[in-house]
């Protein structure tokens, strides 16, 4: 593409999320471009296998399940760390937005009526699933859940919802523009207008402007290198497009999720379906230690403390040592051969392909890997970015912010076409009202600054380091020194060292410079970004000095509700050295903080009353660049409801 050219909604980003909101503008009647890296049925999404969280209640174990359950549960999950009104407009729309899926061809796994074989907590149990539920969605176990409620097509999920999806994008003619990206956002006075793209196939250069722009690239795993189970084109380009406008902040980017079972030595996902459907961890001893160390929730504890047992296992000595480092063992050959050719289809098929081994009857190696990153661009509930009018993010590319410390298994999947569509509504609303009154100048102005950064790294002479190598040693620093387990000289000691790096990248050069296509540039252009997300991620680590979710401080093990009920916002201004780190409340207290009931550890309370602490939330985020909703803050958290359930307060642990 080149020139300009200009439409009503630019949607970066063809997986789920940016797909489900290109539907919501083209449906009603919104000029939609939707850009991608690569033709959407093969974004990151598709690699989803295990389920989709809703509360649809439809199977036995089930029964009672509602979205206010599924809000106390998303809650706890997250540490208290979450926006319990996104919390909250999550788990209401999350069962619209499942069974929207099966009117567009999803094949959902389905209940059988009759008696059923399941296993729970290790053991083998027979279930009757009733005849008035024949054929309804079914439901599968996951971790730090009441019920089960995982929607699930067997262990491709991701793989049918995306196709699916994307057959709507296709019947409502959306144009889809793959193999481009967009190097900057065009923006003025604290509105963008649009992108400047670039052709992964050409290096060409244009700029597309749109009333609304929606951020949509998933999340930003390769800072941790080949330590990740996300696809190689999660490099984090959305998230640093917007914090290079200078304004718009990042979210909560210390809350790095580890998946507890990624594969040996590969580092692909093997499903939280597996232990939802009654697969075991294992030591080097044979010994399911979760059982001990996790009695309520054993091996279906939330991920962080599943990965910390883990992490902690493999620390003491109790791995299984091999040539890539130690690793436990996750054990499914009791579920049968036939469990494993269905349900776990895909999950057979992986091991097989990468590792050669047949899961029905070997243990499959295992150790925690970097899966998910809670952190993001920060938007409020109707996903529109702090301080930069007309900007929108869904998906792993926000933070907006329902997941607070840790995300539930499942919950990141429903968010995609949940966000997709509650915030494409705004989107259209916005879109409608909006005019797009930007120049072609300014347009011009943002692509001529692009060329700049294209032509100097073709110019720079040969003998530098190699992009690829800077890479690495940003991934080790980030694998070794923040990672499941931190503490604060290492955390020290990783932000110097990506300082280094950046220093280093300085100066690096590329061993390609030919025109067009140029993989090696194209990264190259991805890698100062990349590094200073992983800047923040390891300052915004260092600077909360208490362990809540997945960020877990040896140095500080207490939970701090007095000094850390916060999100950490990150900005790095232009032409600054640095990032600047602020804090922000994590929103309006409906559920009190309190025990989660699993991971157990102690917690200073709140100094403050939650009355007072709610009383102050607006106001501080205004402060941070907030932009105000379509609906007053709150207007979607029935105060007290989760009481009205009769479920238990939460009893927090306390330390004096």
């Amino acid at each position: 593409m080149q020139g300009v050219r200009t439409t009503d909604v630019l949607v970066i980003g063809g997986g789920l999320a940016g797909e489900r909101a290109a539907i919501e503008a083209a449906t009603a009647g919104l000029d939609v471009v939707l850009l991608s890296l690569v033709p959407p049925r093969r974004s990151h999404s598709c690699a989803a296998q295990g389920g989709m969280q809703a509360a649809l209640g439809n199977c036995t174990k089930a029964e009672g399940d509602d979205p206010t359950l599924h809000f106390v549960d998303t809650v706890k999950g997250s540490d208290w760390g979450a926006d319990q009104e996104v919390a909250r407009i999550f788990a209401d729309e999350a069962p619209v937005a499942v069974r929207e899926l099966a009117h567009w061809g999803v094949p959902w796994t389905r209940v059988r009526p009759g008696r059923n074989t399941y296993f729970v907590k290790g053991e083998r149990v027979e279930i009757e699933e009733p005849e008035d539920k024949a054929g309804l969605i079914m439901h599968r176990n996951f971790g730090g859940t009441a019920k089960w409620r995982a929607c699930y097509a067997a262990a491709g999920t991701g793989h049918a919802v995306l196709y699916a999806v994307d057959g709507e994008v296709v019947r409502l003619g959306i144009e889809v523009l793959d193999r481009m990206e967009a190097l900057s956002l065009v923006h003025e006075g604290g509105r963008c207008f649009g992108a400047v793209v670039r052709c992964l196939r050409t290096g060409t250069l244009g700029a597309l402007l749109a009333k609304a722009t929606v951020i949509a690239t998933g999340g930003h795993g390769r800072i941790y290198g080949a330590h990740t189970t996300n696809a190689t084109i999660n490099e984090g380009t959305g998230a640093a497009l917007a914090l290079a406008t200078g304004v718009v902040p990042l979210g909560n980017m210390e809350a790095v999720q580890f998946h507890p079972t990624g594969l040996v030595p590969s580092g692909i996902l093997v499903t939280e379906g597996c232990r939802g459907d009654g697969g075991h961890l294992l030591n080097a001893r044979g010994e399911r230690f979760l059982v001990d160390l996790e009695p309520e929730k054993q091996e279906l504890a939330s991920r962080d403390v599943v990965s910390r047992h883990m992490m902690q296992q493999i620390k003491d000595g109790l791995g299984v040592d091999s040539p890539v480092g130690s690793h436990l063992w996750l054990d499914l050959r009791h579920l049968g051969e036939k469990h494993l050719a269905t349900k776990l289809r895909e999950v057979k098929d992986i091991c097989r392909d990468f590792l050669g081994i047949d899961p029905a009857r070997e243990r499959i190696p295992v150790r925690p890997t970097q899966h998910y990153s809670m952190g993001g661009i920060r938007v409020n509930k109707d996903g529109q970015a702090y301080a930069m009018q007309g900007l929108f993010a869904v998906g792993e590319a926000a933070c907006w912010d329902m997941h607070g410390f840790n995300r539930l298994g499942g919950n990141s999947l429903a968010e995609t076409v949940v966000s997709g569509r509650v915030v494409g509504q705004r989107i259209v609303e916005f879109a409608r009202r909006a005019s797009l009154d930007a120049s072609a100048a300014l347009a011009s102005e943002f692509a001529v600054e692009a060329e700049k950064r294209v032509a100097a790294w073709l110019a720079r002479p040969s003998g530098g380091a190699s992009v690829f190598d800077v890479r690495d040693a940003m991934a080790e620093v980030m694998l070794s020194q923040v990672g499941v387990f931190r503490t604060g000289p290492e955390l020290e000691q990783a932000v110097e060292a990506l300082r280094q790096q950046q220093r280093r990248l300085d100066s690096a050069s590329l061993r390609y410079t030919g025109p067009g296509l140029n993989p090696e540039l194209t990264f190259a252009l991805r890698l100062e970004g990349m590094l200073r997300l992983a800047r923040i991620t390891a300052q915004g680590a260092l600077e909360r000095t208490e362990s809540r979710g997945a960020h877990a401080r040896l140095d500080h093990p207490d939970r701090d509700d007095a000094a850390f009920l916060t999100r950490t916002l990150a900005r790095w201004s232009d032409g600054a050295d640095e990032p600047k780190l602020t804090s922000e409340p994590v929103g309006l207290i409906d559920l009190p903080p309190g025990d989660r009931g699993y991971g157990k550890t102690t917690t200073r309370e709140m100094s403050v009353s939650i009355e007072a602490y709610n009383a102050g939330v607006e106001t501080a985020w205004r402060a941070e660049g907030w932009l105000p909703t379509a609906e007053p803050v709150g207007s979607r958290l029935p105060e007290g409801d989760w009481e009205e359930r009769n479920l238990s307060r939460p009893t927090p642990d306390r330390i004096e």
